[in-house]
Parts: C-alpha cells; structure tokens; sequence
C-alpha cells in the first residue's frame, strides 16, 4: 500500500475517533472514486472499520479493536524515529 494511503487510513481512524459517526457522514467524507487512493474501502478491508445498526434504524461505523492497534502501532513508531 502506497504511503499516502497509509497516511490517510490513519487520519480516517482518527477522524472517526472514539465516537460512532453516521455512516452517511462517513460516506459523504471519505469515499471516493479514485482508484489511487481507496482510503475508505482499504480500511474496511483491512477490517479497521465496523459497521452497525442502532436503535432507530441508523447505521454508524466505529474504529475497530484492530484499526485501535493500528493507531497504537502508528503513533508508537512515530514517537520512536
């Protein structure tokens, strides 16, 4: 995966934060066409991301226990260098 995309999957784990976002403000944010950067459907493949229905029918996607160790591992090699 090319480090721009990295970067991003990353900055989308911590745009979504510890709250769970609407999924179509999700969408509306960080889906995208370009084949180039596939921010969005990397971290849902990767299994970074949850998907989930809440009472009153909403969807909303929440950072997962691994997209967590992710962002623990990102930060950690960036304190380290």
């Amino acid at each position: 995966m090319s480090e721009p995309v990295e970067a991003l999957v990353l900055d989308l784990l911590e745009w979504l934060g510890p709250t769970p976002r609407p999924y179509a403000e999700v969408m509306d944010a960080w889906r995208t066409s370009c084949p180039r950067l596939p921010v969005w459907e990397e971290a849902n493949d990767r299994g970074f991301v949850e998907r989930r229905r809440v009472a009153g029918s909403r969807e909303v996607v929440t950072v997962s226990p691994k997209g967590r160790a992710y962002e623990r591992e990102c930060r950690s090699a960036a304190v380290s260098t």
